[in-house]
């Protein structure tokens, strides 16, 4: 029975993975392509308007979709009719936060020096209260690992606001495009998603429910807000310090690595959050599942960044045009920078998922510190947007040691045991990432160019997997042969 148990659990981990991992890689790509034809189409300015309406609408968001939702998902005694008291908490919260936010509007438009943004801003700030019911469906999801779910609303919601959002771009409608495009996105998959959970919302809050979960939720919450904040703020300082169309080739730079990053990143935290708190109470299988999940993700998202690290200016120049060069450095910059999360989260979730969100927001807290501190030497010494981004390729080296040191004690998972887990991988991919820079030197079409870099990429970090046979190439090809075995069964 035991070795039953075990194998339906194995396979509702492997098909949460696959589901959440085809979910968030099909909404990068389709977002992606999306985003590179409007980008186009509208130009940086527009862009960097977008950015400034985001910072904010993500600042509000962290009250609904943070603390609450994480709350719901790792703790072990949730009722159904926990949902309908988190979901008209949150509710309340989003409506406070939207009297905020419109009153705010002709403000941050003079800071910013953005007077045409006053409207779009009130009507993006909508967004909140889709997402308040949107953040209870994921919660209740994610604990049943049925993350199909996720993949239908979430693909509906880009494809259909995707349609939308060129029309209204191709008939002059400018910044209006990336609102509409914003706001239907979340309301479509939010509808979706509604379709098939069916969450039974009453009119009762059950404020003792809501005190216990707010006792485990709080400090996640304090620790979201704190990040995002963190996060947000160069683009902050971008935008006031410099012009528009910088902010623009900033986050535009940014936002190519970051899809890559969303489809692995948030495919571990999602489903390895429920997965080691089932297990929280056997260390040894929350260290395996921690150990695996770190050695794969760095394996895929380590030559991921390099590969897109290395053809940066050729797809900026191809896809964009040249007017979007500037934006490359930026690319680069935060193709380091996120390659590392992967291995972030995989320590943070482990803490979480051993219900030590006490110590994740003392984490926290130390980590943006200390980027602070950074992003202040960087603005007095050297007054550059190059500078303000590379800030984040000094904490992000530093935080891997911050976020992994709890983890040496709880789960007896060592500094060097670490390392030694990723750094085949990323000595792999520095590899593959000097063979395909190397390309653009042969002064080729651009097509040609990234048709071979492409080629050069896959075919250097296959053969070094197919040499070396690293551990996650292994597991990989294990998987697959058990699954040639089953077929063959059949």
């Amino acid at each position: 029975m035991g070795n039953s148990n075990g194998t339906a659990a194995k396979k509702t981990l492997g098909s949460a993975v696959v589901w959440k991992f085809m979910e968030r890689m099909g909404v990068s790509v389709v977002q992606l392509v999306l985003q590179l034809y409007l980008a186009r189409l509208l130009g940086a300015e527009r862009y960097g308007e977008l950015s400034l309406m985001i910072i904010f609408t993500n600042l509000a968001n962290v009250f609904i979709q943070r603390g609450f939702n994480t709350a719901l998902i790792q703790n072990k005694d949730v009722k159904e009719e926990d949902y309908s008291s988190v979901f008209w908490v949150t509710m309340g919260i989003a409506s406070v936060l939207y009297g905020i936010l419109f009153i705010s509007a002709p403000l941050i438009a003079v800071i910013f020096d953005s007077p045409n943004i006053v409207l779009p801003f009130r009507v993006i700030c909508l967004i909140l209260f889709p997402g308040a019911l949107n953040s209870i469906q994921i919660a209740k999801i994610s604990r049943e690992m049925d993350f199909r779910k996720i993949f239908f609303g979430n693909v509906a919601g880009i494809v259909i606001s995707g349609v939308v959002g060129i029309v209204i771009a191709h008939n002059g409608g400018g910044l209006w495009a990336l609102v509409a495009q914003t706001l239907i996105n979340t309301t479509v998959a939010c509808i979706v998603m509604y379709a098939q959970t069916r969450i039974k919302i009453k009119m009762h809050v059950d404020w003792e429910r809501i005190k216990v979960l707010f006792s485990f939720g709080w400090k996640l919450l304090l620790s979201s807000l704190i990040d995002t904040i963190y996060q947000d703020i160069r683009s902050i300082v971008v935008g006031v310090k410099y012009k528009k169309a910088t902010l623009g080739y900033y986050d535009r730079g940014k936002q190519f690595p970051h899809f890559i990053i969303n489809a692995v990143n948030l495919t571990v935290q999602s489903v390895m959050l429920p997965a080691m708190s089932d297990k929280q109470d056997d260390k040894s299988k929350v260290k395996a599942l921690m150990k695996n999940s770190m050695i794969i993700s760095a394996y895929t998202i380590f030559p991921a960044m390099a590969g897109l690290a290395a053809v940066a200016s050729t797809v900026v120049e191809l896809i964009l045009g040249e007017g979007w060069l500037p934006c490359v450095p930026y690319m680069q910059i935060y193709c380091f920078t996120f390659a590392f999360y992967p291995v972030h989260s995989c320590n943070l979730q482990a803490i979480n998922a051993m219900g030590r969100s006490d110590l994740f927001l003392k984490l926290e807290i130390i980590k943006k510190i200390m980027g602070l501190i950074a992003l202040v030497i960087s603005l007095v010494f050297f007054d550059s947007p190059i500078a303000i981004a590379l800030t984040g390729v000094f904490t992000t080296i530093i935080s891997c040691f911050i976020n992994a040191g709890p983890n040496r004690k709880m789960l007896n998972y060592s500094y060097r045991e670490q390392f030694m887990d990723i750094l085949p991988s990323f000595v792999y991919s520095m590899i593959m990432f000097c063979a395909v820079y190397a390309v653009q030197w042969l002064n080729l079409g651009l097509v040609l160019t990234l048709i071979l870099q492409i080629i050069s990429g896959v075919a250097v970090y296959a053969g070094i997997s197919l040499i070396f046979k690293p551990v996650p190439f292994r597991m990989c090809m294990e998987v697959l042969k058990k699954r040639r075995l089953k077929k063959a069964g059949k």
